[in-house]
């Protein structure tokens, strides 16, 4: 067990801070959060299972980038690299997910089209990874990258989950349709992005705004990656044609309103495509591992949609003729 508490403790007494320490609910990581009194005022603690490197430390890195990019995210107050504690501003406890399953539509509507705005302002910020050397520049969605989450949807759904590996036919067929998902992904990876821009990841603010956390994964990617995240993750039921067209045209619109470059809708409708079918393949090899290795079954309900969603965006492309097969065959066998 990781001493996270004592560390904090000694953290705070080396501050001449208060021991008012409250346990917040773990992530799914090995980090852990803890509600604190500091300076007079509420904040966050995170609490890392070891010491880090401050120059290497991505939450530091990204959060530093985020807000020289004019984004909202919590300014950092404090950390220990020794100690593994970072101390950051208190956003509150009102996630955007459950807000979203509520059934005033038009609140929804609009607080999913204010996280659309946000997703093209991180777009902008890519420039300054660059000037920073920020460690979110120096790691890209590339086919190595890509092609790692795609072997990992195949182990951990058919393996793990599923206990069926795939025949050396299927496994060979599908693995030649991943290397031309992952290249075709690769070529178009060219703006700064969240990585897991999901509703859970974003905070309502005591202002009304939204506020991103989870962010130090950030790394170069295609356009339209944070936008099949924040639309297509975590949904029991597969979204309308029109309703994702409506939101592809509206995350356009607001790019073209920050002076970003101008990307054809049509192109952007295949790009989000290939991209839908990458990352649900990614989420489902997720679920499937967390369900079996940490007992989070409630992951499970999340897997078919997802499945038709590829199905869905497979059949616009024309495309993958294997991994539709064997996705047909595995909604099948859920029945």
């Amino acid at each position: 067990m990781f001493d996270f508490r004592p560390r904090l403790e000694q953290f705070l007494i080396a501050k001449n801070q208060p021991l008012d320490i409250v346990q917040l609910t773990p992530d799914a990581s090995t980090r852990e959060y803890f509600r604190i009194g500091w300076r007079g005022a509420a904040a966050i603690a995170c609490v890392y299972p070891e010491p880090f490197d401050a120059k290497e430390q991505t939450y530091l890195d990204v959060t530093n980038l985020f807000l020289r990019g004019g984004l909202p995210v919590a300014e950092i107050y404090d950390f220990d690299a020794g100690l593994g504690v970072i101390v950051q501003e208190d956003l509150g406890d009102r996630v955007l997910r459950p807000i979203l399953d509520t059934d005033d539509s038009k609140k929804r509507e609009d607080l999913l089209n204010e996280a659309i705005k946000l997703i093209a302002r991180i777009q902008t910020a890519t420039p300054k990874a660059f000037e920073l050397n920020s460690i979110a520049s120096r790691l890209k969605f590339d086919e190595e990258k890509l092609g790692w989450e795609l072997n990992f949807f195949k182990t951990h759904y058919f393996e793990t989950l599923r206990q069926s590996p795939l025949s050396a036919a299927d496994d060979k067929a599908l693995s030649g349709e991943f290397r031309e998902l992952a290249r075709a992904l690769e070529i178009r990876a060219e703006v700064l992005c969240h990585r897991d821009f999901h509703a859970a990841n974003l905070m309502i603010h005591s202002d009304g705004t939204l506020r991103i956390i989870d962010h130090q994964d950030a790394r170069i990617g295609t356009a339209s990656y944070d936008l099949v995240s924040l639309l297509l993750d975590r949904v029991l039921a597969v979204p309308s044609p029109s309703w994702i067209r409506e939101k592809r045209l509206f995350f356009l619109r607001q790019r073209e309103n920050l002076d970003l470059k101008y990307i054809d809708p049509d192109d952007f409708a295949f790009e989000f495509r290939l991209q839908t079918i990458q990352r649900c393949l990614k989420a489902i090899g997720t679920f499937s591992f967390q369900s079996v290795n940490r007992g989070k079954t409630y992951f499970i309900p999340y897997i078919e949609p997802m499945f038709r969603i590829i199905l869905q965006a497979c059949g616009r492309l024309d495309k993958f003729p294997h991994l539709r097969e064997i996705i047909t065959n595995q909604i099948e066998l859920r029945k």
